[in-house]
């Protein structure tokens, strides 16, 4: 399953250092507007220790962990939605994404420049907010024109849509949070593929490790959770230079800083979790392997992401939860004790579960 998350911010906050250390991709990273013209895509594997407790019981040949995409889109600057700087291709660029890691600058630092002169980290989302709403705006602008032809007949179907666009238009234009919109109007702005409900978390990039609860992320802080979002406070600088060490190096690095992981870890996790994504792993001599799929999805569904024809000839899913399969040291003892299932195409899978597939392919 391609899962891709984008990642957005102003010019000069520390976006593109942040992709460089998050993919290891080495991009350009300057002090200076739209370094980032064209986005730069990078892959990274998702930290799941489960994989690699899997792969000591079985010691496969291959141990493959489950992936995401990020995309580091052009910086984005106040007029974007008619078109100013980069906004046309940011916008276009944002579209094609699942969720966004909206990067935002929380630090002082007189050798790089910040386009709007001073550092207001909720001024910086607003601007990008706005513009998010503004071009979701035009989209429902153009949806209400549409339908309003259609309604005219009296369609009640139709009477409806028109209904729930306007009330959409009222409340974007009138920047009321998202939180209060009810679950009907939530799934009509995801029809219409509105820019300002995808999935969005906060990385508020700090200059020091230490500096998690300065003003600028408590304030950052304070304004998402009036919008139910998450937010990290995540050195990009540190972890551009956790990126260049050897293993060694690293885990010494942050034993000194008092870290147990490197903070790109959990952006990552975060990112996985902002998507409605979770795990389930298949074991075999060959290969251990995480596989990604959406919450809730059924046992053929999740054959299917293996392989297409799975699902289309699904007979059934043999099932061990993860902490069974640990505790028993792996697939004999636990049907041995009973913790081996048989489950058919109407099992919900459960978050680390170990499958194998039986298909008539």
């Amino acid at each position: 399953m391609s899962v891709k998350c984008g990642l957005v911010g102003l010019p000069n906050v520390g976006k593109s250092t942040f992709f460089n250390a998050l993919t290891e991709s080495g991009v350009e990273a300057h002090n200076y507007p739209f370094c980032t013209i064209e986005p730069n895509l990078g892959v990274v594997e998702v930290p799941d220790p489960r994989l690699f407790a899997i792969r000591d019981i079985v010691s496969p040949q291959k141990t493959i962990p489950a992936q995401m995409s990020f995309l580091d889109i052009a910086g984005l600057v106040a007029g974007a939605s008619e078109g100013e700087g980069l906004g046309n291709k940011f916008l276009g660029h944002i579209r094609e994404v699942e969720a966004v890691a909206h990067v935002i600058r929380c630090f002082e630092d007189e050798n790089v420049t910040h386009v709007d002169g001073s550092v207001d980290p909720v001024r910086d989302i607003l601007t990008i907010e706005t513009e998010l709403r503004l071009a979701d705006i035009q989209t429902i602008e153009r949806a209400i024109l549409k339908i309003k032809k259609l309604a005219k007949s009296g369609n009640k179907e139709e009477v409806r849509l028109l209904g729930l666009y306007e009330d959409l238009l009222e409340k974007l234009s009138s920047e009321e949070a998202m939180t209060t919109w009810g679950d009907e109007l939530h799934q009509t702005a995801q029809n219409l593929h509105l820019l300002i409900c995808k999935p969005m978390m906060y990385i508020a990039n700090i200059s020091d490790p230490t500096d998690e609860d300065n003003e600028y992320v408590r304030a950052v802080k304070q304004y998402a959770a009036g919008h139910g979002r998450p937010v990290l406070a995540i050195c990009a600088k540190l972890e551009s230079e956790l990126v260049g060490l050897d293993a060694d190096e690293k885990l010494e690095l942050l034993n000194e800083l008092d870290m147990s992981e490197p903070g790109l870890n959990r952006v990552i996790r975060m990112g996985y979790s902002l998507l409605g994504l979770e795990t389930f792993f298949t074991a075999g001599p060959k290969e251990v392997r995480a596989w990604t799929i959406k919450k809730g999805y059924l046992a053929n569904q999740a054959a299917g992401v293996i392989h297409t024809d799975f699902e289309k000839h699904f007979i059934r899913a043999e099932v061990i939860a993860y902490q069974d399969y640990i505790n028993c040291k792996g697939e004999q003892v636990a049907k041995d004790q009973g913790l081996w299932r048989l489950e058919g195409k109407d099992y919900t899978v459960i978050d680390g579960d170990v499958i194998y597939f039986r298909t008539s392919a």
